[in-house]
């Protein structure tokens, strides 16, 4: 493989699921994890991506500005907040989860609408700071410097004591069989806290993540109660998640 193709894929993968590992990229191009860290090193140097420890992240994900022109996919992104935005109700308790999508769920709430949101991202809570109606709680812990939002034992804690009507999700990797899967040990911990603490979880993904799987599971797919994607609910993609019992939006 050409090191244009190469790197191509590295970006493709980086953009897709905002976070990848070397070791990972390096597997499936089957190559060295030196030659994929050169690769990354260069798509770092050229402003395509971040490199961080181990891994990369998209452009996307590490800025705190919700219109920021490297968001992957943002058409279908915005399509499916504004699809989550409709289940929201005057005077609701919510949980914004952090990743694109979730920002887009943040940007497209409206200005007269009341609510309480719960988030656990740096970027969503400026997001909800702007909104008059809003009140904002940010959920604190150590912050992830790369995904900018709170992790560990003291977020996991704060978590297990609410409970939301809704908690809006993202996930890196979804599978009707596998259900919900990352790569990052410490953020399915994260996850299934926040589902624990929602009384209705609903999952934005976009539908390039469908049928996809990881190391660690963060859940069943039957604990999502609504998935939302860009696709209409009777598109042929969505047909092995028609089995479950979960709504498509």
């Amino acid at each position: 493989m050409l090191k244009e193709e190469r790197q191509q894929t590295i970006l493709n993968e980086v953009e897709l699921h905002n976070r990848i590992l070397l070791t990972d990229i390096a597997e499936t191009l089957d190559v060295s994890i030196d030659t994929v860290r050169r690769d990354v090193k260069e798509l770092d140097s050229e402003q395509k991506l971040r490199k961080v420890h181990g891994g990369a992240i998209s452009l996307g994900f590490t800025t705190s500005s919700t219109r920021n022109t490297n968001i992957y996919a943002l058409e279908e992104k915005t399509k499916i907040a504004q699809k989550g935005v409709s289940l929201l109700k005057e005077g609701s308790v919510i949980f914004v989860d952090g990743g694109t999508t979730c920002l887009e769920l943040a940007r497209l709430i409206p200005l007269d609408l009341e609510l309480t949101c719960f988030t656990l991202s740096l970027p969503v809570a400026m997001e909800l700071s702007s909104k008059p109606n809003v009140t904002v709680i940010f959920i604190g812990g150590q912050i992830s410097k790369d995904a900018q939002i709170s992790i560990g034992a003291n977020a996991i804690h704060n978590l297990s004591e609410i409970k939301v009507d809704y908690s809006f999700i993202g996930t890196g990797y979804v599978d009707s069989q596998y259900g919900l899967t990352e790569f990052d040990w410490d953020i399915v911990q994260l996850k299934k806290a926040v589902i624990k603490a929602a009384k209705k979880t609903v999952l934005l993904c976009i539908s390039e993540k469908l049928n996809s799987q990881h190391r660690y599971k963060t859940c069943d797919i039957n604990a999502i109660n609504t998935m939302i994607t860009e696709l209409a609910p009777e598109n042929e993609l969505l047909k092995s998640f028609r089995t479950h019992d979960i709504h498509l939006l």
